[in-house]
């Protein structure tokens, strides 16, 4: 590997080692903080750029910069991306064979590297502790940081012995960073890690190219066999479910549909889930339906939708999930079904868990906001940023609720008559029972207690099952019902439902939303749309076969939005490939030439046409 000559200039590194020509929002505050050895929090979303904000002061300061990442998937992808840079990094981790283990340790002991990726059980162990105090550490990362709190949707607890490390290495500044922290994640963040005086950093929640959709559950094979043939064909994606067993279910109805579709759950073998996974990393297209357990270390940035067929418990998971989608900043779509069900269910989990009353409590607001959003007739995006405590003014225009605004109207009516049939079956029953009794059918439920005689029996039947599950649905989250989870889901009237049964109280419900007729195609960089399609192609063959030489992830050679420039400016000349977005020098050597040959044979037979 050629030594590099680094120059003490962050902009310089930026341009010559990672290719970009200007750092995005807090990137640069962050790196001048930490070279002036000042210990940071930074916030920043996923795809926000938060590897540079440690990966530059690491280049810059003497020494070697310790990285705590979580996962082994994780260190890998940073560090096969860091030596496609020519930068010096490794990582240690169980999956090594002792060979290549001892080499690490060697570059380790001799001071050849400038990053080394290691687990916190790793880390911590008193045999690498100890090695590592005679070398001269620079810097301190501790990525994916929420995992140190238990309000954090990936708590691991070894996470919390971290505070080791500020013993063993007092004067070493420390970077905290996450992708998602609300104040419990944060104040956990600043109290294990000792940053208490800590500069912080947040830039914007804000993702633009990620177009945001929600829909009531229905048929969900069919709206979701529509979605990926109309919308994504052929692209890669991740679908979520909340169970193994619809997880396994869906990978395997899609297969029969003619997708690439792999599962991936705790329940697998650990083998099956490494091949899997490693087929989504390295394959173009392949679907992957898994549970939460996917996901976390997943930097493949050309994912271009993110699905939930369940309504995750937290918009802080909803987030983190959805933000894996568009890492290049091209296009991409989060979209979710869910239901009535998946509320109950989840206040189900919550009941019925060991945790404390305090956490059951804020696991229970956290699931009122997630429910929120769904519910929400307004801009998604103004909502889902408020809740991070971020202000968007203007509606986004890249949502559902923008792109087919929903309506609402006076419900009172409505609301009354669920209402009473709720309190004259004796709040009882569930959901399904009460609608049929409102729609009037004589159920053998309803013949068996008697509710054909009830006055509220029928006086629903100009409605339909969807509408009226729509209708309890917001009754529940405007609060006016209740469910009760230790009497199987009977629905209860709530205080606040009184004054709505006098009359006293209006209640505004939404209509069935629309379909949205369009979709955006908003993006978070600046790349070009307007591209040659068959060099695309011819580029994106090549990554391939080159990737496949290395036993890389295609992505790790150039992203795709690094192509479609290469495709729009059709560089033949080492000053104009070098000056594309995310091409630095040893890009350059490794790859400019070949790259060029394949554009000046598609400029050459399109000059003969």
């Amino acid at each position: 590997m050629r030594k590099m000559e680094i120059t003490p200039n962050p902009h310089t590194v930026l341009r010559d080692i990672f290719g970009y020509s200007s750092f995005r929002g807090e990137q640069l505050n962050v790196i001048e903080a930490l070279l002036n050895k000042q210990s940071a929090l930074v916030l920043m979303p996923t795809g926000g750029g938060k590897s540079l904000c440690y990966q530059i002061p690491a280049l810059l300061l003497d020494g070697i910069t310790i990285v705590v990442s979580p996962l082994i998937a994780l260190m890998q992808d940073q560090v096969s991306a860091l030596k496609q840079l020519g930068v010096a990094a490794a990582c240690l981790n169980s999956n090594m064979d002792e060979e290549a283990e001892r080499s690490v340790l060697r570059q380790l002991s001799e001071s050849e590297l400038k990053l080394i990726y290691m687990a916190p059980e790793r880390l911590l162990s008193p045999a690498m502790l100890n090695r590592l105090h005679s070398l001269e550490i620079s810097l301190i990362a501790v990525d994916e940081a929420h995992c140190v709190s238990q309000w954090g949707h990936d708590f691991r607890p070894e996470y919390t012995r971290l505070d080791q490390l500020i013993e063993r290495f007092p004067g070493t500044p420390r970077v905290a960073l996450t992708a998602t922290a609300e104040k419990h994640t944060r104040d956990d963040i600043r109290q294990h890690l000792r940053l208490q005086d800590a500069l912080e950093f947040v830039a914007s929640f804000d993702r633009p190219n990620l177009s945001y959709h929600m829909a009531e559950r229905s048929g969900y094979k069919q709206a979701l066999l529509k979605f990926l043939r109309q919308q994504h064909p052929g692209d890669a994606g991740i679908i979520y479910c909340l169970s193994r067993r619809k997880t396994d279910e869906t990978a395997t109805w899609l297969h029969q549909q003619g997708f690439s579709a792999l599962p991936y759950h705790a329940g697998m073998s650990a083998a099956d889930r490494e091949y899997n996974q490693d087929t989504f990393i390295n394959k173009e297209g392949v679907i992957m339906v898994a549970t939460i357990a996917f996901g976390m270390g997943i930097d493949k940035p050309n994912v271009r939708f993110v699905v939930h067929l369940d309504l995750p418990k937290s918009i802080e998971g909803y987030y983190q999930e959805t933000g894996r989608a568009g890492r290049d900043g091209l296009p991409a779509t989060a979209w979710m079904m869910w239901g009535l069900q998946d509320v109950l269910t989840l206040r189900n989990f919550i009941i019925d868990s060991q945790a404390s009353e305090t956490v059951r409590r804020i696991e229970h607001a956290k699931l009122d906001a997630m429910v929120g959003l769904c519910e929400t007739p307004n801009c998604r995006r103004q909502m889902l940023l408020h809740y991070f405590g971020e202000q968007l003014d203007q509606a986004c225009g890249n949502c559902d609720r923008c792109l087919a605004p929903v309506e609402t109207f006076d419900g009172t009516e409505l609301a009354q008559k669920a209402l009473s049939c709720v309190y004259r079956t004796g709040q009882s029953f569930g959901v399904a029972h009460v609608i049929d009794v409102l729609l009037g059918k004589e159920t053998e439920k309803v013949l068996r207690f008697d509710h054909q005689q009830l006055s509220t029996f029928g006086i629903g039947a100009e409605m339909t099952v969807k509408s009226w599950r729509r209708v309890f649905r917001q009754l529940i989250n405007k609060g006016f019902l209740l469910a009760n989870q230790q009497r199987y889901g009977a629905l209860q009237l709530t205080q606040s439902a009184k004054p709505v049964l006098a009359g006293l109280v209006n209640v505004l419900l939404m209509s069935e939303p629309k379909t949205p007729s369009k979709t955006s195609t908003r993006k978070s960089h600046d790349l070009p749309s307007d591209y040659d399609q068959e060099l695309f192609d011819r580029l994106k063959a090549l990554r391939l076969k080159l990737a496949q030489q290395q036993a890389v992830p295609p992505y790790l050679i150039f992203h795709d939005g690094t192509l479609q420039q290469m495709a729009a400016d059709k560089p033949q000349s080492e000053e104009a490939f070098l000056a594309l977005s995310g091409v630095g020098q040893h890009k350059l050597d490794s790859y400019g030439d070949v790259f060029m040959q394949i554009i000046d044979e598609h400029q050459t037979a399109d000059q003969q046409l």
